[in-house]
């Protein structure tokens, strides 16, 4: 959900649901692009207001007060010194996924690469400071506010007056008026992955001087704050050609503390150093190296010295966390040929190695054991850095057809969930506050943050139990033979591989990661039950079935409660599946059978989560500074469009109402931030009350980074600052960490 580059895509998980598939201090900050048409590379968004058509429950106000004060349950960590205490010069590498497929942030197969690059080499006019808040960038903007409300909106951005290109031209309103025009959605040439808040804009033009540029509205627009970061020049964003073809490679003209050197992806490297044009403080490093690193790889990488800072899981921070503890293993390799291969076994195992990695035979056992063990004495000069990432994991419930599209049944998966036990699962083994996240649109520390979960309800079986008896649900009930479950459709498709364990990555698929997400229609052709059942809730005094968990299996009209939970099935998907069985129990408890069906990572999303062939799924969203502007089209009521398919722009649970729509609505175009917080935990309350997505927790961010590398790690919501990282000066001292204690 964050909103300055690529788009939001949803993430199934590895230690990944939990430990980010990048940082999020890489992560882009944008609104998602919209799935694609089919006939057009430019990605559409539904603008139309729906009409009226309540959620079936009194009308909800926020559950909490407007007032409520929160902060970030973790605090970063990066071992942060002052800049006069970074040594000068030095070559930091730092893990990526792959080599971005593009260097423009704003096209739909920008990954977090892209965004790390464009972060260290782009202007920014606003970052993300470590309460979720954006911030003037002060290294290219003098000032900038709203001056005028009336007639139309208008802001005047005052630039830095040293601020130029790479090539010596003043950053500009050229620059601001050519990005306009390229997002704006009016000419479809451009291939855009997003528009929002740019087709709000009515004019651009020079102010006073050539230091300030005027940006008038046609409507009003709460989250202008998230335009032009980044900035592209005008050479980019001038034309079609140059924007869809001209930067998916090189960037010629930058204006960062960092330029890019180069694109080597025989590599797997991109090479950015100083930009000797910067007027801003210098960077200490003299370069980055961005090389890609498969995850399961991460810790021979490091050991190796080919990277020095890497997203890590649970498993290999543990690894590293011993290796820096442990003085020696006290296993006798020395005359081990006559160790048996079981003992060796054992030892193996002892040391935390992978069983199912473990090869046959002693000779090979001893092999293995030996470059393990090398690998550990190289792992003693990293140290582990972990915060929570700004992206939460949910529950989604998919309510476009079985007995998920009954309110009263999604309700009572709801009810039957012990989220703080799930969050205590993933993140007190970590050592991180395992606290459930209350909220749909903001995360704790952020203004809009409040619990609304009470719209809904906590863990209550019986409630549970009542809801699915007035859905109809009874124990004991006839089943046809041979019947199916009540589930979805299953709708395997060309490519499914089932359970195949292809290399997925548990937690790959946040929104907002997945390079490849999105490449493939998400409009269904199903018809739209959004709505869910009538009377979507049991009547006041509804008899709870008493005795714990229903006589067999629940049925109605002759089949089975059956609910199809999908899950990707590659390398490191553990923790998730761990979470996944967790929630099969509560919910068994309850009379609610769960069929869970692991399927290829390649397939997870988009066979599954966007084409709706799913009941449950996990998957992630990163948080956002402008939820008005980015949470809207993952909650919007879905539409049907001309041509008859459902138009669901990022609801993968097809469940909205008119009435959150409105809300969203309205909280983009009050340019009052109070009322804007107010009007998006209402919104919030509605979806709690609407059950088609349940919170879980926030995310773990693990990064594992060399000793002695400082202001770089686990960032939390705050924006790197690229300038300032580096390697400890010689004889500087640090002191702990906040985050650390």
């Amino acid at each position: 959900m964050s909103h300055h580059g690529v788009g939001s895509r949803p993430v199934g998980a590895r230690g990944r649901i939990e430990c980010a598939a990048t940082a999020a201090w890489a992560r882009p900050a944008t609104t998602a692009p919209q799935p694609n048409d089919g006939t057009s590379r430019r990605y559409q968004r539904s603008l139309a207001f729906l009409a009226a058509g309540a959620l079936a429950v009194p009308l909800l106000a926020g559950c909490g007060s407007d007032d409520e004060a929160s902060k970030p349950l973790a605090g970063q960590d990066i071992v942060p010194v002052a800049r006069n205490a970074v040594a000068e010069g030095g070559t930091l590498k730092i893990a990526v996924d792959a080599v971005p497929e593009t260097l423009n942030t704003f096209q739909a197969d920008a990954d977090a690469g892209t965004t790390r690059v464009a972060q260290a080499v782009l202007p920014s006019m606003f970052t993300i400071d470590a309460t979720g808040k954006p911030v003037r960038n002060p290294d290219y903007l003098e000032s900038a506010k709203v001056i005028e409300t009336e007639p139309r909106q208008v802001v005047l951005y005052k630039l830095d007056q040293q601020a130029v290109w790479s090539d010596g031209r003043e950053i500009g309103a050229a620059d601001f008026a050519a990005q306009w025009r390229a997002l704006s959605g009016k000419d479809s040439a451009y291939w855009t992955a997003r528009n929002a808040g740019y087709d709000r804009i009515s004019q651009i033009e020079r102010g006073a001087n050539d230091l300030e540029v005027r940006v008038t509205f046609d409507r009003p627009y709460a989250d202008w704050k998230s335009l032009f970061s980044p900035l592209y020049p005008k050479d980019v964003m001038g034309t079609p050609d140059a924007f869809n073809d001209g930067a998916r490679r090189k960037l010629t003209v930058t204006a960062g503390p960092f330029r890019l050197d180069k694109v080597d992806t025989a590599k797997k490297d991109v090479v950015l150093t100083r930009n000797p044009r910067w007027w801003g403080r210098p960077a200490k490093l003299d370069e980055i190296d961005l090389h890609a690193v498969d995850r399961d790889k991460r810790a021979s990488a490091l050991a190796a010295g080919t990277v020095d800072v890497a997203d890590i899981d649970a498993a290999e921070a543990e690894r590293i966390t011993i290796a820096g503890r442990e003085k020696g293993t006290g296993l006798p390799l020395q005359g081990a040929g006559k160790t048996s291969s079981k003992k060796l076994r054992s030892w193996a195992l002892t040391l935390g190695m992978d069983e199912e990695k473990l090869p046959d035979g002693p000779k090979k056992l001893r092999r293995s054991i030996a470059k393990w063990l090398e690998q550990q004495h190289e792992l003693h000069d990293f140290e582990v850095r972990k915060s929570l990432e700004p992206a939460f994991t949910q529950l989604a419930l998919n309510g476009s057809e079985g007995p998920l599209a009954d309110e009263r049944v999604r309700r009572a998966v709801a009810r039957a969930l012990d989220r703080k036990a799930l969050a205590k699962l993933v993140l007190t083994p970590l050592g991180l506050p395992a606290v459930p996240v209350g909220s749909h649109v903001a995360l704790s520390g952020q203004a809009a943050y409040t619990d609304g979960s009470g719209a809904i309800g906590g863990l209550d079986t019986h409630e549970a139990q009542a809801l699915l008896a007035d859905a109809g649900w009874v124990a004991g009930g006839p089943i046809k033979t041979g019947g199916k479950a009540a589930g979805a459709e299953d709708g395997k498709k060309k490519g499914d591989k089932g359970d195949e364990s292809d290399g997925g990555h548990d937690g790959q698929y946040i929104v907002g990661e997945d390079d490849k997400a999105h490449d493939k229609d998400t409009r269904d052709h199903q018809k739209d039950h959004a709505h869910g059942a009538p009377g979507a809730y049991a009547p006041k005094g509804t008899a709870a079935p008493r005795g714990g968990a229903p006589a067999g299996p629940l049925a109605k009209d002759g089949k089975a409660l059956s609910l199809r939970f999908v899950l990707p099935s590659g390398p490191g998907s553990e923790t998730l599946q761990a979470v996944a069985g967790q929630i099969s129990k509560m919910l068994d408890k309850v009379g609610i059978v769960t069929e869970i069906k692991k399927v290829s990572d390649d397939s997870y999303f988009k066979d599954h989560i966007a084409s709706g062939q799913y009941d449950l799924a996990l998957y992630s969203w990163p948080s956002s500074a402008f939820p008005a502007t980015d949470a809207r089209p993952i909650y919007a009521k879905p539409v049907v469009a001309a041509d008859g398919s459902l138009n669901v722009e990022q609801n993968y649970t097809r469940i909205g109402t008119d009435q959150v729509d409105q809300l969203f609505d309205q909280a983009l175009g009050t340019l009052d931030e109070d009322e804007a917080d107010g009007l998006l935990r209402k919104a919030d309350s509605r979806i709690w009350a609407a059950a088609g997505s349940l919170p879980l927790y926030q995310r773990p961010q693990i990064v594992a980074a060399r000793k002695g590398l400082v202001n770089v790690g686990a960032f939390g919501f705050q924006t790197p600052v690229y300038q300032d990282m580096g390697f400890l000066k010689k004889g500087a001292k640090v002191s702990p960490s906040p985050s650390k204690g």
